[in-house]
């Protein structure tokens, strides 16, 4: 099938590179002209594992995909292209929205800008029976409005609600082995034909086992916010835990896996630690919170309130714990960090906790060193004022303490040992819980988490 996406930030450059390895014929369009020029080059503006690998690959085929009107490998998969001229998706039969919805300044809501600039643009260039599908995390009821728009322009055009779940790090295996599918269609007499061509795109993962649910547009719309809140709850819980476990002098990561192992709790995302960051959780619970209120169901996610509070809470305790162990001042320590982005197997410093922590320390001041293998560039873009440094041993050297706040494999795999002859002194404050205590103090070192004796 022919595919346009348009927007081609983190979720669009996925998911066309995606239903190109599906075999489809997919257009990318973005208005930033630089974007596009690497991504006709196989570079995404971006880090994700696999995905300028997978890029490549696609375009290998292409004699001519540098202007944009290249075409896909010998892998058997489809062809990709990219292009700023979005006159170029006229043909396609779907047009996947992908454009970015971020939290309006100074206020909790979306900006939804850029959708109802993407869905006003496209829809001069749909013809009738062309499907238009968002893909962006929205407050619930914007699919019945720009349906309801679409109409007026294109009363042949048909709008589906189709929400991303992926995963910064994993978004490639998300996307082509989804462990569901959710398809946002109004109940009338289309239903079953609309479903059919979205059946026919994602017909690999389907046939792989991945879960469909067919629903209305509001349904699907809570779908992934709801989704968020709810991990963004259980993280905060734990975190919750992590306080109480300090008052009363109990070990947060036991008590973890103790209710983890009840099925009705489940493991995953019980991890304690410094807290959710990103692009995606912090500004969709606040979203979702400010679009209940204009519903006028902001009591039924007062609760989020709190979840947001804890996070928030962590980093400063984080701040508090450093200062601790540093003999109750910053003043002339080194202080390094380990990680500037929010989550490792990503460049993505949005609302980052580890970045936070850094800048506030060194507001008390600290001399602050921050490392990470991904993220610097992008890390002092947003805090000009920290000093950055790639090569972790120089980082490390002479360092009065080291935070690990995001757990990149090579820090939570560093030889205490190894690491001791580079350090001033032997201070590590484990931000993410990872690091075996037993071990770091038997070399040692002082070892302080949170949430930990």
């Amino acid at each position: 099938m022919k595919i346009s996406v348009i927007g081609c930030g983190y979720l669009g450059v996925v998911h066309a590179a995606c239903m190109a390895r599906l075999g489809h014929d997919v257009v990318g369009v973005d208005v930033d002209e630089r974007k596009i020029a690497a991504l006709q080059s196989a570079a995404a503006p971006f880090y994700e594992p696999g995905l300028n690998e997978l890029l490549a690959d696609i375009q290998a085929g292409g004699s001519d995909h540098g202007a944009g009107t290249g075409t896909g490998s010998g892998t058997g998969a489809g062809s990709l292209r990219f292009t700023t001229d979005l006159a170029r998706i006229t043909g396609a039969r779907a047009h996947f929205v992908c454009v970015g919805t971020p939290q309006r300044k100074g206020e909790n809501a979306a900006d939804l800008r850029y959708v109802d600039a993407a869905f006003a643009s496209a829809a001069a260039y749909l013809a009738p029976g062309d499907l238009i599908i968002g893909k962006s995390t929205v407050p619930v009821g914007t699919a019945g409005r720009l349906a309801e728009d679409l109409h007026r322009i294109v009363p042949d055009a048909r709008l589906v609600w189709n929400p991303e779940f992926l995963r910064e790090g994993h978004a490639v295996t998300d996307t082509l082995q989804p462990d569901r599918l959710v398809y946002g269609i109004p109940d009338d007499e289309q239903r079953e034909t609309t479903a059919a061509v979205l059946d026919e795109i994602y017909a690999a993962p389907l046939t792989g086992g991945s879960a469909r649910l067919v629903t209305d547009y509001t349904t699907a719309e809570l779908v992934k916010t709801a989704a968020n809140s709810f991990l963004a709850t259980k993280i905060s819980f734990i975190n919750a835990m992590a306080e109480l476990c300090e008052a009363a002098g109990a070990d947060v990561t036991e008590l973890a896996d103790a209710i983890g192992l009840d099925d009705r709790i489940g493991r995953k995302f019980l991890n304690a630690g410094l807290g959710f960051g990103g692009g995606c959780l912090p500004k969709d619970i606040r979203a979702f919170m400010a679009r209940a209120g204009e519903l006028g169901a902001d009591q039924a996610l007062t609760f989020l309130r709190e979840v947001d509070a804890i996070n928030m809470r962590r980093r400063i305790r984080m701040v508090e714990l450093a200062r601790e162990v540093c003999d109750g001042s910053f003043l002339g320590r080194t202080i390094t960090v380990l990680g500037a982005a929010f989550k490792p197997e990503s460049d993505d410093v949005r609302d980052s906790p580890a970045l936070n922590v850094a800048a506030q320390i060194q507001l008390q001041g600290g001399n602050v060193v921050v490392t990470d293998p991904r993220a610097l560039a992008n890390a002092e873009h947003r805090f000009p004022d920290l000093q950055y440094e790639a090569d972790v041993a120089i980082a490390l050297t002479g360092a009065d303490a080291v935070l690990l706040l995001t757990e990149w494999k090579q820090y939570t795999d560093l030889d205490p040992e190894k690491t001791a002859t580079l350090v001033r002194t032997r201070r590590i404050l484990d931000g993410r819980n990872v690091l075996d205590p037993a071990t770091w103090r038997a070399a040692g070192w002082t070892y302080r988490a949170l949430g930990r004796p």
